[in-house]
This record gives structure tokens, sequence and C-alpha cells, in this order.
């Protein structure tokens, strides 16, 4: 249990010092800017936005070692217990983060396509700017809801609550990173991109055109939409509209209640 609790303190702060680093170097280095048109209110609006997501962040911060970590950890001690002696080390992780990796796309494409978990990651999506914070923003309802579907996995494919901390870590650096306003080298992010998601890849799928909102659901590897038909062809350009088709973003108190709504119960995602 030690060994876990010094995984989990180590990945918050190498979580804070990616996410801190990359923060920086959006604002030094961005590649699209808010419109001009808003630059009278552009301050006001930025941090606004920001204290929203901040505050999203606030309450998964606090979910995690409340229902998440717990939950993981049930799961991983109350697993099937299949796994033979020999399958451990590096390859096991491989494996384990392959794995985790292939359920979390067919769960990203499970809340677009499954009008109850859309009305969670709807939330995610209302942002109408991508940033690093934008990575923070999840409606916690989403947060527990991913945390119980994923105990599944973990009970059945007998996965050590060791491999379930480094990937967590590997989705934070990957979520902040295809997230991120940071212009990369064109050549460098197409060479990126045919491993893993790139800010290329993903701000496609907060496009504000559906079809596009329901592609390139890829979190780590970049595989999976090849593999599964859903990458879109749609290449991002700095204008590329962000957000949900014929919506906008909403208050702190309105997102957290949005799930909620009697509107937004009967939608379809």
């Amino acid at each position: 249990m030690d060994g876990i609790i010094a995984m989990l303190q180590g990945k918050a702060g190498i979580f804070l010092m990616f996410f801190a680093a990359t923060f920086i170097l959006e604002r030094l280095f961005p590649a699209a800017r808010p419109g001009v048109a808003a630059a009278l209110g552009r301050m006001a609006d930025r941090l606004r936005r920001l204290s929203k997501n901040l505050a999203f962040a606030g309450l998964n911060a606090a979910a995690s070692p409340l229902i998440v970590i717990p939950v993981s950890a049930a799961a991983a001690q109350w697993s099937l217990d299949w796994r033979p002696d020999w399958f451990t080390g590096g390859a096991a992780l491989a494996v384990d983060l392959a794995l985790l990796d292939l359920w979390i796309y067919w769960w990203h494409r499970a809340n677009h396509r499954l009008p109850f978990l859309w009305r969670f990651h709807e939330v995610h999506h209302l942002d109408q700017f991508l940033d690093s914070t934008s990575a923070l923003r999840f409606h916690v309802g989403e947060v527990v809801l991913s945390a119980l579907a994923r105990a599944g996995i973990i009970l059945v494919f007998d996965v050590p609550l060791a491999s379930v901390v480094v990937f967590e870590l590997l989705l934070l650096i990957a979520t902040v990173f295809h997230h991120s306003n940071m212009r990369l080298p064109p050549s460098f992010e197409r060479f990126l991109s045919a491993i893993v998601v790139t800010p290329a890849i993903h701000w496609v799928h907060h496009h504000a055109l559906r079809r596009d909102t329901d592609s390139n659901y890829s979190t780590i590897l970049s595989v999976w939409d090849q593999v599964f038909a859903s990458r879109s062809a749609t290449r991002r350009t700095p204008g590329l509209e962000i957000g949900v088709e014929r919506e906008h973003d909403r208050p702190f108190l309105a997102l957290l209640l949005r799930p909620f709504q009697q509107k937004n119960l009967s939608d379809s995602p």
C-alpha cells in the first residue's frame, strides 16, 4: 500500500508540472487566438472561462480520493485473479496500458452515442475555446460513471492497481496535451500523430459540427480511430469553430445542473 501511495503522490507531482509547463507554453506560442471581435470583453471572458474550468477541476480532484481511487482499488483487490505468475513486468504493463486505452476509446465513443452519457459529456464539449484547462473540464458525474465502468474492466482482466495508476498519469498528460493550444512544428506534429493523439487530431473532435464531434475518439494512441473507422478527414485550422452545434456555453452552476434538466433529459446526442 505504501508503494501505491508513493505512486499516487508521484503521479500528482508529475501531472502538475506537465500542466504548468503546457499552460505557459500555449500562451507563449499559441496555435489559435480568441476572436478579435470579442477584444473589448476578452480578458473578462477569459477569466470567467478559466475560473469555470478550474472549478470543475477542483470538484474532480475532490472526487478522486473519495470515489475514483477507492473504486479502482476495490476492483483490483476483488479481480478474478487469473493471471499466470510469469505475466509481470514491462510486457504486462504494456498490455494493461493498451487494454485500458482501448477501453477508454469505446467509453468515449459511448459517451457520444448514448443519450444518458452524453448529458454529462456535453459539459466538456460546450467549452468554446480549447487550451490545457479544457482537459480539466469534465462533469463530476462523468468522472464517477467512468470510474465505475472501468472497475468492470479491472475486475474481468485482473488489472493491477499499479497499472491503473500509470495509465491515469499517461491519460492526464495525453488529455492536457491534445487539448492544448500550443503551436507545434507541423512536421513534428505529423510525426507524433502517427503514434499518439495530437491537438491537430483532437481539436477536430471539438469542432462545432456534429459529424466531426462524433469522430476522433482516441485518447492516447491514435491508432484506434484508424482501426475502427472513426477518424475524421477534416483538418484543423486556426479559425475552427469549437463547441456543440446549435448550443452555447453556460455559467458553472448551470453546467453542473444541465445533465439533470428536463429539456436535456430528452435530448439525443
